[in-house]
């Protein structure tokens, strides 16, 4: 009996001194991670709440409206789009992973090699688009009139050396035309569905430095509360990057 009024006391006084944390989070890999870092956070007296959600405004409308403290879903372009768009003052808390984007080829094993005149296919839509020509400025394949420029088309290379004939198509649709073109810009999911190893088949690949890291959003006035501190040392640990790294299998890179 003793035992048990002991352990009810402490169920109790955990109750009463626990922070309960209201995080927003899109299915995978986003509120898999977010479980998975509960029990490490109920340890340090922080209830983690995962809320899931399938649509991208919602999460952010919710934070800057105090019916949550928090979303995992999005990456700083999107969180910077967004708060233009909506007036909002949402702010970036933590980055933790990325979807990177690769180059590909069947017919060369460096970039260098590549021949003038080269065929290169790139995903038709905006957002993923701008990532490959980003990811081929950067390897000084050519040159883009403004090179931070996420939203950056074929219409906005500037220099072009190697004559590069650039094609867009859906992104879901590249990898089949891995073998009829020099170069494929893949998103690592896409790779991974073809049975390509990103890690070893991609001639270049987004780095962790990427601004499509996806980051834990909150309130500038939340940003620092002990809790959220208690949600990002966790989201940083050691085991989550193992977590990643083990469960994604290179479609999702831990950054930090």
């Amino acid at each position: 009996m003793k035992k048990l009024l002991v352990a009810l006391t402490a169920a109790a006084a955990f109750s009463a001194h626990a922070d309960t944390l209201t995080v927003a989070a899109t299915p995978v890999p986003h509120a898999e991670i977010l479980e998975f870092v509960k029990p490490a956070l109920a340890k340090e007296g922080v209830d983690l709440k995962v809320k899931v959600f399938t649509d991208y405004i919602q999460p952010n409308v919710q934070v800057a409206e105090k019916r949550l403290d928090a979303n995992f879903f999005q990456h700083q372009p999107y969180l910077d789009e967004f708060n233009k768009a909506k007036g909002t003052n949402l702010v970036s808390v933590a980055g933790v992973h990325l979807e990177p984007l690769g180059a590909y080829s069947s017919k060369y094993k460096k970039l260098e090699e590549l021949p003038g005149g080269a065929n290169v296919v790139i995903p038709n839509d905006a957002t993923n688009g701008g990532r490959a020509l980003l990811l081929l400025a950067k390897e000084k394949l050519i040159k883009l009139k403004h090179p931070e420029d996420i939203l950056s088309t074929t219409k906005d290379i500037t220099e072009n050396p190697k004559d590069l004939k650039f094609r867009e198509l859906e992104a879901a649709t590249i990898p089949r035309v891995l073998t009829q073109v020099d170069l494929a810009l893949i998103n690592t999911n896409y790779a991974l569905e073809a049975k390509l190893d990103p890690s070893k088949d991609a001639l270049v690949i987004e780095g962790s430095d990427s601004p499509y890291v996806n980051i834990l959003v909150a309130r500038e006035d939340d940003k620092d509360s002990e809790a959220m501190k208690k949600l990002v040392a966790a989201l940083h640990s050691p085991e989550v990057k193992a977590f990643i790294l083990e469960k994604y299998k290179g479609a999702v890179l831990p950054a930090f």
